[in-house]
């Protein structure tokens, strides 16, 4: 819709439920980076791409290797590949155009999420966040992985950490870490359970910069706008967060090592926070001061100018949404079904809910007409009103017209060939090689079979003659008919037959009016 007709003091956020996607149960979602093409993770290990236009499916990924829940999908930069993690410690690299495996891996732990290197527009690096491990970078085609510390003590400087209870198997207990790229891939910040931001240069798996979070609160998730000026991250405190990125957008990682550089501490930890307040600084904070309530996949919209968060409640499901100024705007409430996951469409006021049952919920804004964006003098009414004509309004050469000059230069050339740099995707490269759209793949239709018991003459019809099954005939000489009971199965296809062959309703009341005429009087 244009900017121009949208009423400016309706704020650009959804608001209803416009319509849902259903394909088995769907897990997580993820769109590309035009928002032309969506993807979904299903509970049987496939991925479905579906065209956001039309709401068609275009693509579905999976094969026999694939049959774990997925628990991420990510675009890669220009849409030609896709990283799936699953439940069966997976992690598999799809070309969306081909349909074809490019690479898979399989790690120690579950991945809860993983995410390809933006800054490569043919991806093999990837960023992993498992189970019950420290996040790593992973090699998709060779397989090696690299552990990101996290804390200082792991990267090899400081006191050796404080020994933990274990568990009963032995094994050490560990909280799930959150990890993200910056928009161009250079650098990695992770949250971990100390409530700490590490700045970790992932070539050399070193520690360039710490920022401590407000109450020292378990980061479970840790997210950048699209634009890469801000870093949203959820904490176990039920705050999300917003700091402002105080490093280029471009070369962060050689600012970095310069503010590195300038600092003069003798102590290593005290050193790596003066260069993190260098890095992020605290801009926001959000929370629901009367629930309290937990937050699930929380994000920014696409131009960064709102946050929205899901309620982390069984049987609820409400997604909060904040301005960046802090103030609460809207609350939605959909069915009564528990939120998994949250994606914000890159261009428009469009937000998508997953819901514990599988369906992906389509929030929209709903849109108000305002007529008088179109013409400036018109005016709307609420009833009619009696018109009183001018004496000379409907005059061939109006004598009380004024004609105003627009200014405009009719003789002017317009350009229509060149194509103006879009805003919106002014965070990256242009390629003309990006994929946006899908051709559609159609299943074809199954031949239906026609079912003996359901056809009939119309000589048998007129006769009478119809032939009984033995078991029916059996049934007759014992002094009763029964119908042969058929399967759960062949119910169900003879239903979908009956819907399909569903007949024209003028032809069933002209039938009817004949049957009527037909009947012989009493």
């Amino acid at each position: 819709m244009n900017a121009t007709i949208i009423d400016p003091l309706q704020g650009d956020f959804p608001e209803v439920i416009e319509e849902y996607l259903e394909h088995g149960i769907v897990k997580c979602v993820a769109f590309n980076r035009r928002g032309t093409l969506l993807a979904a993770g299903c509970s049987d290990g496939s991925c479905v791409i579906w065209d956001f236009e039309t709401r068609g499916i275009t693509k579905e990924l999976g094969d026999s290797d694939n049959v774990a829940a997925i628990t991420s999908v990510c675009w890669s930069k220009y849409g030609h590949c896709i990283l799936v993690s699953a439940a069966d410690k997976s992690l598999t690299l799809w070309d969306v155009v081909k349909g074809e495996k490019i690479a898979r891996s399989t790690l120690q732990q579950t991945p809860l999420q993983a995410r390809l290197d933006p800054g490569s527009a043919t991806p093999s690096i990837c960023l992993a966040c498992p189970f019950s491990s420290a996040p790593m970078i992973v090699d998709l085609h060779t397989g090696t992985t690299t552990v990101l510390p996290l804390s200082l003590s792991d990267s090899g400087n400081g006191v050796a950490p404080q020994p933990r209870t274990k568990f009963s198997d032995g094994s050490a207990p560990f909280t799930p870490a959150a990890a993200c790229f910056n928009n161009h891939g250079d650098l990695v910040y992770v949250g971990n359970s100390k409530g700490e931001i590490l700045i970790i240069d992932h070539k050399t798996v070193k520690i360039c910069g710490i920022v401590s979070i407000p109450g020292s609160a378990v980061v479970k998730n840790i997210v950048f706008s699209r634009n890469g000026q801000y870093l949203l991250t959820n904490s176990s405190d039920r705050t999300i967060r917003i700091y402002e990125n105080l490093l280029p957008l471009k070369d962060a990682l050689k600012s970095l090592n310069a503010a590195n550089n300038e600092e003069d501490e003798k102590d290593e930890a005290e050193k790596l926070k003066a260069v993190g307040s260098k890095c992020l600084a605290l801009f926001r904070e959000f929370q629901d001061s009367i629930t309290k309530v937990h937050w699930k996949a929380p994000c920014f919209s696409g131009d960064g100018e709102w946050v929205v968060g899901g309620a982390a409640s069984k049987g609820e499901h409400k997604i909060y949404i904040w301005d960046r100024a802090g103030h609460l705007v809207k609350i939605l409430e959909g069915p009564k079904e528990a939120l998994i996951d949250l994606a914000w469409h890159p261009v428009h006021p469009i937000v998508l809910s997953v819901s514990l049952t599988g369906l992906v919920y389509i929030w929209a804004k709903d849109y108000t007409e305002n007529w008088s964006a179109f013409a400036p003098d018109f005016k709307e009414l609420e009833e009619n009103e009696e018109y009183v004509e001018r004496e000379d309004e409907f005059d061939l050469i109006p004598e009380t017209e004024k004609v105003k000059d627009s200014g405009i230069n009719e003789d002017e050339e317009v350009d229509i060939m060149a194509v103006e740099k879009d805003s919106t995707f002014s965070d990256s490269d242009v390629s003309h090689d990006e994929i946006r759209f899908l051709p559609a793949d159609p299943c074809p239709d199954v031949p239906e079979q026609q079912d003996d018991r359901l056809v009939l003459s119309n000589s048998q019809l007129a006769d009478g003659s119809l032939s009984l099954s033995p078991l029916s005939e059996e049934a007759g000489q014992n002094g009763h008919l029964s119908n042969h009971e058929s399967s759960p199965f062949e119910d169900d296809m003879v239903g979908m037959r009956l819907k399909k062959k569903r007949k024209n309703p003028e032809k069933v009341l002209s039938s009817q009016a004949d049957n009527v005429k037909k009947t012989p009087p009493k």
